[in-house]
């Protein structure tokens, strides 16, 4: 799978049985998604710290996501891992497949998951890797070893980032702790020294979007997972029998708990 090739065509393999396709003509199909304001929580402001742990509780209840802003993390951080992720998957597809995932690892590049399944394949490139506080270098090392020398520019600005997305998951924990009525370092304390995998999501052109789908439904098998949006609408969560849509907004990141926490 090239995404570079296949753009304007769309092999079998990735067509999706219309049953399993969502809407797109649902004028109701927005997802009322709380924004938790994290700046009051983290200066430990009272009213805000109760107003934010509740809404995040709620939120678990009803469906497990949210929207975190005023965060502390740098917008031009944000727009340069961008850059670094649309530089990645414009290289010619055999660079990529330098990074290729070997059989049985979670992390390295893949592209359709041709190999791993022979239909319903998804519409989309990725890139995986590791990241762990206690390993200072993690990131960069990953792509000096799969990549080269000549990504790093690319391997300082993930390695920050990864480092960023690690302090605001630990922030997270905390109000998820708060909201079932713990202390407020129970679960931040239980993951203390766990690794996490950073994911590149890449979605190309395609000539047929309404036949086809970039991610399939699934539940992550995770505690915790922030995600940034580009401009492009396509996150949904299936709700009350029918998949609403979590719009991107720039400045917020989108959290959804795991298995672990469901």
């Amino acid at each position: 799978f090239d995404g570079g090739i296949t753009r304007n065509e769309i092999p079998s393999r990735f067509v999706w049985p219309e049953s399993d396709l969502p809407s797109l003509l649902d004028p109701l199909a927005d997802l009322p998604v709380p924004c938790i304001d994290l700046a009051g929580f983290v200066s430990g402001d009272p009213v805000e710290t109760e107003r934010a742990c509740r809404l995040v509780g709620e939120a678990c209840r009803e469906h497990g996501f949210f929207l975190v802003a005023n965060h502390g993390i740098d917008a031009g951080l944000v727009r340069r891992a961008h850059i670094c992720a649309d530089r990645f998957f414009g290289l010619p597809f055999r660079e990529k497949e330098r990074a290729s995932k070997k059989a049985g690892e979670v992390c390295g590049y893949s592209s359709g998951f041709v190999g791993r399944f022979d239909s319903k394949l998804p519409w989309k490139e990725t890139l995986s890797f590791h990241y762990e506080d206690s390993a200072a270098r993690i990131v960069e090392d990953y792509f000096d070893t799969t990549l080269g020398p000549d990504f790093g520019y690319f391997m300082k600005v993930l390695q920050e980032y990864c480092r960023e997305m690690s302090s605001l998951s630990v922030v997270i924990m905390e109000m998820l702790a708060l909201s079932l009525g713990l202390k407020r370092r129970r679960f931040s304390e239980f993951f203390e020294g766990n690794e996490s995998i950073m994911r590149l999501n890449y979605y190309p052109q395609c000539r047929r979007p309404d036949q086809t789908l970039g991610t399939g439904p699934h539940c992550d098998p995770t505690s915790l997972t922030i995600l940034h949006q580009d401009s492009v609408h396509g996150l949904q969560v299936f709700v009350d029998g029918r998949w609403r849509s979590v719009n991107p907004t720039f400045d917020s990141f989108v959290v959804n708990i795991g298995d672990t926490f469901m």
